[in-house]
C-alpha cells in the first residue's frame, strides 16, 4: 500500500494551491459582497478546474476522481465558496451529462460546462421535499412531442447565473420517487421561467443560491437526461460522486480553520507563554489534526474506489459524514482558541464556522448518510 501521490496527483494539487491562495485573502470580501467575480471564475476556467475528471473529448482534463477531490481539498482550504461552485459544474451537471448523456446531449452541453464558459445548476429540492424525493412537486407532463415544467425549486446554487441546468420532475406521480425524471434546461432560452431572489443563508454566501420557478417551462423531446423515469436512479448516482467532493471539500475547510488556530495558539501570549504551550490547547489541535487526517483518507480511499470502478457509494457516504462533521468541530474549536477574536468577523473562522455547517446538510444530510452506512453493515 503506497500512500505517496503520484506526478499528476502533485501537479493537480500544486497549481490548484497556488491558484487559490492567490483568492484566500479576498474570500472575506467575497463573502460579503455576496457573489463570486467573474475574472476569478474565468482563472479557474483557464486552469481547467471545472473539468478536471470530465472526458478529455468534450473539454474536460480526463484525469481521476482523486485528482478531483484533491482539488476540492486546495480550493475549499482558501475559499469554500469557489469550491462549491466548480463543484456543481463538475461533479452534478458535468457527471450528469457524462455518464447519462446522449452523444448529441454531450456535444452541446458538455464543453460549455467543463471548460467554466458557463455555470450550471442542478434543481433537485423543493420547498416541501428534501431528503424525500418521493415529495417532489414539480411536474413534467407531455406537450406534443415534449414536455411542459411546472413547479418551484429552492437552494439552487448558481441558479442566479446559471446557463444550464438539470432539473428533477415527477413524469410519473402515480410511481412515487421510481416516477422521476431529470430534464436539460437552458435557463436563459428556455420560456416561461423565472429565478427568484437571491436567498440569505448562513454562510458560502460567494455562491450564491436562488429559487427556480417553472411555469410551463417547454422542452423539446431531446432534453429528457438519462431515460424516462430513470431520474432518481441518475440522481443518486451522481450524488454519490458529490458526497466525495464535499468531503474534500470539508477536509480543506477544515485544514483552513486548523491553519488559523495554530498561527493564533503561537502568537497569543496569556501567563507569560503563547496560549499553544498550555496542554488544554494542544489536545485540541491535536483532535483537529487526528480528526482533519482521518478524514482525508476515507474521502481518497471513496474516490479511488470511484476511479476503479469499485461500488463505493457507503465509502461516500462515510467520508462525507465523518469528514463535514470534523470540519464543523475543527471550525468550533478554531472558534474557541481565538476566544473573543473568534467571534468577530475580522478573523476567518467564523466564516469558515459558518460555512461548515452547510456541509453537514447538502448532498444529503448526515442523518442521511447514517442511514445508508448502517444498511450497508447490515447486510453483513
Amino acid at each position: 500500500m503506497d500512500f505517496t501521490l503520484s506526478p499528476e496527483h502533485r501537479r493537480v494539487q500544486e497549481k490548484a494551491r497556488a491558484a487559490a491562495g492567490e483568492l484566500a485573502g479576498e474570500a472575506a470580501r467575497l463573502e460579503r459582497e455576496g457573489r463570486f467575480p467573474q475574472d476569478i471564475l474565468s482563472r479557474y476556467a483557464r486552469e481547467g478546474f471545472f473539468g478536471v475528471a470530465l472526458p478529455r473529448e468534450h473539454g474536460g482534463g480526463g484525469l481521476d476522481y482523486v485528482s478531483y477531490a484533491l482539488l476540492q481539498m486546495e480550493l475549499a482550504q482558501a475559499c469554500p465558496s469557489s469550491s462549491l461552485l466548480v463543484h456543481v459544474n463538475h461533479s452534478l451537471f458535468g457527471m450528469g451529462l457524462a455518464r447519462f448523456g446522449s452523444e448529441e446531449q454531450q456535444r452541446r452541453y458538455l464543453p460549455p460546462a467543463a471548460t467554466g464558459e458557463v455555470l450550471t445548476c442542478f434543481a433537485l429540492t423543493e420547498p416541501e421535499a428534501g431528503s424525500d424525493p418521493g415529495g417532489l412537486r414539480t411536474a413534467a407532463e407531455k406537450r406534443g412531442e415534449g414536455w411542459a415544467l411546472t413547479g418551484v425549486k429552492n437552494f439552487v446554487t448558481a441558479g442566479d447565473r446559471a446557463r444550464f441546468g438539470l432539473v428533477a420532475a415527477a413524469t410519473d406521480p402515480s410511481l412515487g420517487a421510481k416516477g422521476l425524471s431529470l430534464f436539460l434546461v437552458d435557463l436563459e432560452q428556455d420560456g416561461n421561467l423565472k429565478r427568484g431572489a437571491v436567498e440569505e443563508k448562513m454562510g458560502l454566501k460567494g455562491a450564491v443560491s436562488v429559487s427556480l420557478h417553472f411555469e410551463g417551462t417547454e422542452l423539446p423531446p431531446d432534453r429528457l437526461l438519462g431515460g424516462l423515469n430513470q431520474g432518481l436512479k441518475v440522481a443518486l448516482a451522481l450524488l454519490d460522486g458529490a458526497r466525495v467532493g464535499a468531503a474534500a471539500q470539508a477536509v480543506g475547510l477544515g485544514r483552513a480553520a486548523l491553519g488559523h488556530a495554530v498561527r493564533y495558539a503561537k502568537g497569543r501570549r496569556q501567563f507569560g507563554q503563547p496560549i499553544a504551550q498550555f496542554q488544554a490547547v494542544q489536545f485540541k489541535l491535536a483532535d483537529m489534526a487526528t480528526e482533519l487526517e482521518a478524514a482525508a483518507l476515507l474521502t481518497l480511499k471513496a474516490a479511488w474506489l470511484r476511479d476503479q470502478g469499485r461500488p463505493y457509494g457507503a465509502a461516500a457516504a462515510m467520508a462525507k459524514q465523518y469528514a463535514t462533521d470534523a470540519a464543523m468541530r475543527a471550525a468550533s474549536e478554531a472558534v474557541q482558541i481565538l476566544g473573543g477574536y473568534g467571534y468577530l468577523t475580522d478573523y476567518p473562522v467564523e466564516r469558515l464556522f459558518r460555512a461548515a455547517k452547510a456541509g453537514q446538510i447538502y448532498e444529503g444530510t448526515n442523518e442521511i448518510m447514517r442511514l445508508i452506512i448502517a444498511r450497508e453493515v447490515l447486510k453483513g
